[in-house]
């Protein structure tokens, strides 16, 4: 990174950044500035989508409520900084040199400032996008409750262990190399070794480390078949924290900085380090490749899927889009105790900002984004798109229908009983928006742009731009406006 670039990061990440709540004591750091090599794509590896939403993202919204955040952004800085923007309580931090995890950790901590006291503080990797507010909640209540100086969140992997690239939980075990029992100190987490480290070493060789006065061994295959890994997610006694993150040292085959090496640090300084594990393992699932990526995306769809199955009827269950906060919608409509009686098609898609009303069906492969609000007992038929830009609303009224492949796009309001028969394509900008009354029938090959129709019209194969047709019950065939540039065309 050239100094011109650090200094052009330097001032965004200032420009969206916002004060600290003072009346929290908690810090959240986010860890964003990782590479992604893995993952073989040219968009960061934080912006990597899982249900619709970029994975910093996500991990961003398991954050508690109200709670301060440092975001630590490197590769990809700009791209990353403006999809989070400007939020409460958050500042940004660039990495500039690429150095690990504890580095990183580092340079979050060296941007507060001498008058912001916390009192604890989680990190959490920016690509654990399946993490949700009750798993770091419970983390967090969990960590507060054990009195501990640091916490670990860790998993279990399941499959075979030599597939396992996650760094690894070493424990003591029950008996030491004589076989005798390792009374108190059985169990005691005493430090988290990377895959790559582990590799390194010989076969036949025993590896040992110091922990509470005497030497633990462990043979390379205890080592590989450990299943307990390091999530990179952590809790931490704030001023403990802050006065050892400068002991790191980089001693290991990447010769980086790496944030677990505070578990043996914490040891030898006599803290207490405990771990947890979620009850739900996948929401602590990360990704280095796309097969994985894939994965996590299949996940979050099951769980919407779940969440919805009998309240709703999704046509396929592997093949449907409802954005999170219309998922939060239908939910708070179930809670009212009165049937939706709403038919979701295979394919569809249905963004942010829409939304659905009771008695409606969405066809196959219909493409719902935007500020669209459905009226009750509309039914879109297949392959339609209803789309606006932002500042704009469209308004479907009740018993609405609107048929195969047809777009309508903007600002648009549509009366009740109206038929928008197929392929008719309708379009109202911010300055010229389109208001069709009620129980128009629209069909045909049909455009309208900027109009306003009163109700009972007919329309049928005709181009409509920024007309107004006043009289109810009208029948507009075939009109088509004086055609631009003819002189350009030869014959």
């Amino acid at each position: 990174m050239t100094l011109s670039e650090e200094k052009k990061l330097n001032k965004i990440a200032q420009e969206l950044s916002s004060p600290f709540n003072k009346a929290s004591k908690e810090l959240f750091i986010i860890l964003a500035a990782g590479h992604g090599k893995r993952i073989k794509s040219q968009t960061s590896k934080m912006l990597h989508k899982i249900w619709g939403k970029p994975t910093v993202e996500r991990v961003y919204n398991s954050r508690l409520k109200g709670a301060n955040t440092i975001v630590v952004v490197g590769i990809k800085a700009e791209e990353v900084m403006r999809t989070l923007g400007k939020q409460n309580n958050t500042k940004y931090v660039i990495q500039t040199k690429q150095n690990g995890t504890g580095h990183a950790v580092q340079a979050a901590l060296n941007k507060i400032k001498q008058n912001e006291k916390f009192k604890r503080v989680y990190i959490l990797p920016g690509d654990v996008g399946l993490i949700d507010k009750e798993t770091i909640k419970s983390f967090r209540n969990k960590f507060i409750k054990s009195d501990s100086d640091m916490m670990v969140l860790t998993g279990f992997y399941k499959d075979k262990p030599k597939d396992n690239t996650y760094g690894r939980i070493i424990r003591v075990k029950d008996t030491d190399e004589k076989g005798r029992p390792n009374g108190k100190d059985k169990g005691k987490v005493i430090q988290i070794m990377e895959t790559k480290d582990i590799n390194l070493l010989k076969d036949k060789n025993i590896y040992k480390v110091k922990f509470n006065g005497s030497y633990k061994t462990f043979t390379k295959e205890e080592l590989i078949n450990c299943r307990e890994y390091n999530t990179g997610i952590y809790a931490f006694d704030f001023k403990k924290l802050k006065n050892l993150i400068g002991s790191i040292k980089s001693q290991n085959v990447q010769k980086e900085i790496y944030i677990t090496d505070l578990i043996e640090i914490f040891n030898k300084n006599n803290l207490s380090v405990r771990t947890v594990s979620p009850k739900d393992q996948r929401t602590i699932m990360g990704f280095n490749n796309k097969s994985v990526l894939k994965e996590m995306e299949s996940i979050a769809r099951n769980k919407i899927y779940t969440q919805l199955k009998d309240i709703i009827e999704i046509e396929d269950n592997d093949d449907f889009f409802i954005e999170d906060s219309v998922v939060g919608d239908i939910i708070k409509m179930d809670k009212k105790n009165i049937p939706l009686d709403i038919k979701i098609g295979k394919g569809v898609f249905i963004g942010k900002g829409v939304k659905l009303n009771y008695n409606i069906e969405l066809m196959k492969d219909t493409y719902i984004c935007g500020n669209v609000l459905i009226g009750k007992k509309a039914t879109i038929f297949p392959n339609v798109s209803l789309t606006t830009f932002e500042n704009q609303k469209m308004v479907i009224g009740d018993n609405v229908k609107v048929f195969d492949r047809d777009i309508i796009k903007g600002n648009v309001k549509i009366g009740g009983g109206t038929n928008i028969e197929s392929l008719v394509n309708i379009t109202g900008s911010n300055k010229q928006p389109v208001n069709i009354g009620r129980n128009v029938l629209i069909k045909g090959t049909s455009y309208l742009f900027g109009c306003d129709v009163a109700d009972n019209v007919t329309i049928i194969h005709s181009v409509l731009i920024n007309k107004k047709i006043k009289k109810k019950g009208a029948s507009i065939k075939f009109y088509l406006p004086e055609a631009e540039g003819v002189e350009e065309i030869d014959s």
